[in-house]
């Protein structure tokens, strides 16, 4: 046991997989290093009023779609006087509270760039890193035992414009959700929004309220669901829950599909609204908006299906309808991944998805001392869940915990890649 302890770990990234991880380091007895391009910690929901690279970017009036009760660190609770539902300011605030009492900003190095992540020729034996980062132009390389990527997947936006036949004669501006920060500017204006996701909606209501006119395109529907859920309660404290589980895991398909359906439709009738997805059994990730329901009633936003091309002014759908005289059209497309300081030996994707054991582990590696902690979505808060990542992650690069075979790893991706399959091919 002694001989692991003080192996070094190079963290990348300072957001809420980061810092968990740097402290789930020092539980173990671990010397995290993390490096932060930025000059704060945050991540994500560091707020800046540009869009930056290399780093998430959000929008103004981000609130969370978890409750506070759901997405602490389970030993550091919010301040009772937070709401239920937190501005991106607050989460903020928590986040930098949380750095300082646990006395993790001492293990960050602030505005330094990871470049280059590469095995050292006796990687087979030693598991070992060369990182090489970059600060002030001035570049350092120096040897890790184990490395933990918490950069997130917010950063690399996805922008299919070669999905949108005449995007190129298009005259209005155009660009990815990703640079939206706000409703500045868009008084009066006719605006699209490609996209049924949470980006979308949000930009979409925020839009409708000051723009003359806003249509969502969207390809496949999506639920909608409230933050405010039974008898009032945060949805995921009455929806997220052991029993609940239990019976989905348990009971015959046909019961729980019909019952999430029922669940999905209790507020309202999405196909009503025109928001149904095309296969309403699957379990895709909601979105989770309080206004646009009423929104769409009262005609300030219109839902309508794919774009089938767009000209020098206008939108054509697939149903053969058009939105003209558009000003704006906001791709609120999605991210994709990247990790541009590593061999695209050692992380590998399938069908526009990383093959990552359980999320966290690349496979082929001969010593797992590599982890992603964060890339995953999951239905609920992410806090709790890169917690346990990175506690997992750690035990794993420190050698107290082991992982199954390569091939069982494998056999577990494929399983889950078998399962996604039907819903990738309706996004």
């Amino acid at each position: 046991m002694m001989e692991t302890m003080g192996k070094k770990v190079a963290i990348i990234g300072a957001g809420v997989s980061g810092l968990a991880s740097i402290r789930a380091c020092l539980e173990e007895g671990l010397e995290p290093t993390c490096f932060e391009r930025s000059d704060d910690v945050g991540g994500l929901w560091k707020f800046s009023d540009h869009a930056e690279e290399g780093r998430g970017s959000i929008y103004q009036s981000v609130f969370t779609n978890s409750s506070k009760e759901m997405m602490c660190f389970p030993d550091f609770p919010y301040p009772d006087n937070y709401p239920i539902f937190m501005h991106r300011s607050k989460l903020q605030e928590y986040i930098t509270t949380f750095a300082k009492e646990k006395n993790l900003l001492r293990y960050i190095r602030f505005k330094t760039l990871v470049s280059e992540v590469k095995k050292r020729p006796d990687f087979s034996v030693t598991g070992q890193w060369d990182v090489v980062t970059e600060q002030d132009g001035k570049q350092e390389s120096a040897v890790f035992d184990g490395v933990m990527i918490c950069s997130g997947h917010h950063v690399y936006p996805n922008l299919p414009k070669s999905d949108f036949p005449g995007l190129k004669e298009f005259k209005g501006k155009s660009y990815h959700s990703r640079e939206y920060k706000g409703p500045e500017g868009f008084k009066g204006k006719r605006v699209l929004v490609v996209g049924l996701g949470n980006s979308g909606c949000d930009i979409a209501t925020e839009l409708s309220y000051t723009a003359a006119q806003v249509v969502i395109s969207s390809r496949s529907g999506s639920w909608v669901m409230s933050r405010v859920w039974d008898d009032g309660y945060p949805w995921d404290m009455v929806y997220i829950n052991r029993f609940d589980c239990f019976l989905r895991t348990s009971l015959p398909t046909f019961i729980t599909d019909w019952w999430y359906m029922k669940k999905m439709n209790m507020k309202f009738k999405h196909e009503n609204y025109g928001l149904m997805p095309l296969d309403g059994t699957l379990r895709k990730e909601p979105v989770f908006n309080d206004e646009l329901p009423a929104r769409i009633i009262c005609g300030t936003v219109t839902i309508k299906p794919n774009v089938k091309e767009f000209t020098e002014t206008s939108a054509v759908f697939q149903d053969g309808t058009v939105f003209e005289a558009i000003d704006t059209v906001i791709f609120a497309t999605g991210y994709g991944y990247a990790y541009p300081f590593l061999d695209d030996s050692v992380i590998k994707s399938r069908n526009n998805e990383v093959t990552l054991f359980k999320g966290v582990f690349p496979p082929p590696l001969e010593k797992p001392t590599m982890a992603v902690i964060g890339l995953i979505q999951s239905l609920g808060a992410a806090i709790p869940t890169v917690d346990l990542q990175a506690r997992w992650a750690v035990r794993v690069i420190k050698g107290t915990c082991s992982l199954p075979s390569v091939s069982d790893m494998m056999h577990d991706i494929d399983e889950k890649m078998r399962k996604n399959l039907k819903c990738l091919a309706q996004r």
